[in-house]
């Protein structure tokens, strides 16, 4: 069983989430370059002007000090500078709609946040699968996300980027796996009774084994219509992941407009 560690934002897998862990990092540093010198010269002052301390000089009508002060406001921001610089780099290199580089095509995924489960739909392979995602390691995924109610979030702590699910919408997110692996992915946003159980798997597979899956799966199981959507969509949890071999045409589209009831 994978630690915290091994399987949150300080062991990433993906660009995206080496990116963001990158930035939690250089900020955290900028940061301490800040704390530490201030928690040092407070026990270094307490020390120094201690009641014992006959060489400590107290200068009661002392008031202004041109060097204090370039000290006390320069470094104050220089920090606010480049944490901000941070930041706008950041949220411009690592917007979840900008596409990632690669040779490989994107792989499409829809993906319906329902209570209280996740729906993953493969519209270019015509399958689609509960509370599991199968994914091609070294490819960029290419997400379309929406709910079918209530606001909620989807997040794989090891790819990075969390982003919200909102009826009526599709929001855009773009991630990659980059070794095979297992990535749990979970909800972070309270939507209800089932909220906590909410959780799905990543399994990211080397292309040829997730060929092989697609072919397994294309085929077998059920279909998902309008009626499976439906029923899939009832408040509820599922025992374990359900796989649909194929997908009428126009259900993620329903889903968005919130036809499907």
């Amino acid at each position: 069983m994978q630690s915290l560690w091994q399987s949150g934002v300080l062991d990433p897998q993906g660009p995206v989430g080496a990116a963001e862990r990158l930035i939690l990092l250089n900020a955290t540093a900028i940061m301490l370059a800040i704390i530490v010198p201030v928690i040092v010269l407070t026990i270094g002052i307490a020390w120094w002007f201690r009641a014992g301390n006959t060489r400590a000089r107290y200068l009661p009508d002392w008031e202004y000090s041109g060097p204090v002060e370039l000290v006390v406001w320069s470094i104050p921001a220089l920090v606010v500078m480049f944490l901000g610089g941070i930041a706008w780099v950041g949220s411009h290199d690592l917007d979840p709609s900008r596409p990632l580089a690669g040779e490989t095509k994107p792989l499409d995924i829809q993906v319906v946040s329902l209570d209280w489960k996740w729906l993953f739909i493969y519209p270019e392979q015509g399958i689609a699968s509960v509370n599991h995602l199968v994914v091609p390691a070294g490819t960029p995924l290419r997400f379309a996300i929406t709910s079918s109610g209530v606001m909620n979030s989807f997040f794989v702590p090891q790819l990075g980027s969390q982003i919200y699910a909102m009826s009526g919408m599709a929001t855009r997110l773009h991630l990659q796996a980059d070794r095979p692996g297992t990535y749990p992915g979970l909800s972070a946003q309270f939507s209800g009774a089932g909220f906590s159980d909410m959780r799905f798997v990543v399994e990211a597979m080397v292309p040829d084994q997730f060929a092989a899956w697609l072919a397994r799966t294309q085929g077998t199981g059920e279909t998902l219509d309008i009626a499976s959507y439906g029923r899939l969509g009832r408040p509820g949890l599922v025992d374990k992941p359900v796989v649909f071999g194929s997908v009428a045409p126009g259900v993620f589209e329903s889903a968005i407009r919130n036809a499907i009831r």
